[in-house]
C-alpha cells in the first residue's frame, strides 16, 4: 500500500494504488530496442509469408497426401473394430482437455493412432496404449514443454492398466513405424487459414471446431483431406448458424460429398464432446447445434403431414451396417480414477458386442482388465484354458517386443 501526501493536510492518507517501480533508462532503452526488434520480426515473417506462401501450400498439400490414413487398412485389423472407436476418441479428448493442450494436438494424435492402425496389427487390450503413446509423441512435437502429460499421469487415467515400460516401448515401436514422420497439416491449420481468409467470427469457428472433432468418431472420415473437410466444417457451420455463405465457385464433388455426409452425422454426438463444447468460452455451440437440429426436425414433421403407423423392424435394421460407427448412449458408464474421467475402452470378453436379447443392453465394465493375448491361430483368437496358468500380463509383456506379436498389416 502506498502512501500520498495531501496538499490540504499536513498529514498523510492511505492510497490504494500500488506504487510504480521506477525503470531506469537503461532498462526503458532496452525494452524499446526489444519492440523495436519484435515489430521487424513480425513485419519480415509476414512479407516472406506472402511472398512463400504458394510454396508452403505446395508443401503442406504434399505432407496431407503423404500422411493420410488408409481407412481400408484398417478395416483389415483383426481385433480393433469401429464400434470400439467412440470410447478411444472420448479418452483422448478428455486427457486432451485435462492437460490443456493445443487444438491441433488432437487432431495430430487421431491421425498418428490410425496412421499406425492401418500399418500393424494392434490387439484390442493396445488400442488404448497406442492412443496414449500417439498423444504423448503429439504433445512433444507441438506442444509446450510443460503441459506434456507425464506417464504416470497417463497410467492413472488408464486404470493402472499398463506400466510405465510398455509406455516408452509402444512410443518408439509407432515412431519406427511411422518411420519417424510426425508432421501432418491438420484440419485445424487448414481451418485457421480459411476463417483469416474469409473473416469468420468466432461462434462459427467455434462451430467448426465442434463439427470436425464429431468427425474423429466415425469410419467415414478417417481418409478424408484435411483441407477438405475444413471447408466442408466451415460450411455448414456457417448454414447452421445462418452466416452467409463464402462460394468462390471452386467446390467440386469430393467437398459437397463430404458436406452431405457431415451433416448425416449431426444428430447424436458424443456426451463427452458435447460437454466440452457447452462451455462459454467456446461459444456453447453443441446447444446452438442441438437446437438447429431441433428446429429442422419440427420443420420437416410439419411438412409429412400426420405420423404414418410404425412399420415392422426390416432386415437392414436387424442387421446393421459393420463398418459404421455407434455413438455411445446417454447413460453409459463413465468411471472415475485420481479426479480423471476414464471411460471404458477395450472391455474383454468373448461376447462382447453381441445383444442376444435386444431389450438387454451392454454396459461394459469401468475399468478393463484384459491379458496380453497368445500367439493367435489361423481361426482366430483362442481363449484360455482354464486349467492352465497363465502368467500375468506384465511377465507376457516383458517377454515379447512389439515387433515379435505386432506384424505389419501388409506384408
Amino acid at each position: 500500500m502506498a502512501y500520498s501526501s495531501s496538499t490540504d493536510c499536513g498529514f498523510f492518507v492511505e492510497s490504494d494504488e500500488p506504487r510504480q517501480p521506477r525503470i531506469s533508462m537503461k532498462d526503458a532503452a532496452k525494452m524499446l530496442a526489444r519492440n523495436r526488434q519484435e515489430m521487424i520480426a513480425n513485419e519480415l515473417s509476414r512479407l516472406a509469408g506472402d511472398e512463400y506462401l504458394e510454396d508452403i501450400m505446395q508443401h503442406m498439400r504434399h505432407m496431407e497426401d503423404e500422411t493420410l490414413p488408409d481407412a481400408n487398412l484398417i478395416d483389415m485389423q483383426r481385433e480393433i473394430q469401429w464400434f470400439m472407436r467412440p470410447y478411444l476418441i472420448d479418452f483422448l479428448i478428455e486427457a486432451h482437455a485435462a492437460f490443456a493442450l493445443l487444438p491441433e494436438t488432437l487432431f495430430l494424435t487421431v491421425n498418428l493412432l490410425d496412421r499406425y492402425c492401418s500399418k500393424r496389427v494392434v490387439y484390442k487390450q493396445h488400442y488404448q496404449l497406442v492412443g496414449c503413446a500417439a498423444l504423448l509423441i503429439a504433445a512433444k512435437y507441438g506442444d509446450k514443454k510443460d503441459r506434456v502429460p507425464q506417464i504416470n499421469e497417463l497410467n492413472n487415467m488408464c486404470c493402472g492398466l499398463y506400466d510405465s515400460g510398455m509406455f516408452t516401448q509402444m512410443e518408439m515401436h509407432v515412431l519406427n513405424t511411422l518411420e519417424w514422420t510426425i508432421g501432418h497439416p491438420t484440419v485445424d491449420f487448414f481451418t485457421q487459414l480459411i476463417v483469416a481468409e474469409e473473416a469468420d467470427d468466432r461462434e462459427v469457428e467455434h462451430m467448426a471446431a465442434y463439427l470436425c472433432e464429431i468427425a474423429l468418431y466415425h469410419r467415414d472420415f478417417v481418409s478424408t483431406k484435411p483441407s477438405i473437410m475444413a471447408r466442408a466444417s466451415l460450411a455448414l457451420a456457417r448454414a447452421i448458424l445462418g452466416r452467409p455463405e463464402v462460394n468462390d465457385g471452386e467446390w467440386d464433388h469430393v467437398e459437397n460429398v463430404t458436406v452431405l455426409a457431415l451433416s448425416q452425422h449431426l444428430h447424436q454426438p458424443s456426451v463427452t464432446l458435447s460437454r466440452k463444447y457447452s462451455s462459454h468460452h467456446l461459444s456453447r455451440v453443441s446447444g446452438k447445434l442441438a437446437e438447429f437440429l431441433a428446429q429442422q426436425a419440427a420443420i420437416s414433421r410439419r411438412a409429412q403431414g400426420p405420423p404414418s403407423p410404425p412399420a415392422e423392424p426390416s432386415l437392414s435394421t436387424q442387421h446393421p451396417n459393420i463398418y459404421s460407427t455407434p455413438q455411445k448412449g446417454h447413460g453409459a458408464a463413465i468411471g472415475v480414477a485420481d479426479g480423471y474421467l476414464t471411460p471404458p475402452i477395450t472391455p474383454d470378453g468373448v461376447n462382447f458386442g453381441v445383444v442376444t436379447d435386444p431389450m438387454n443392453k451392454y454396459v461394459p465394465p469401468r475399468c478393463p482388465v484384459t491379458p496380453t493375448p497368445q500367439p493367435a491361430s489361423a481361426t482366430g483368437y483362442q481363449q484360455q484354458q482354464p486349467q492352465q496358468q497363465q502368467p500375468s500380463s506384465t511377465q507376457q509383456y516383458s517377454n515379447y517386443s512389439y515387433e515379435e506379436y505386432t506384424g505389419p498389416m501388409v506384408s
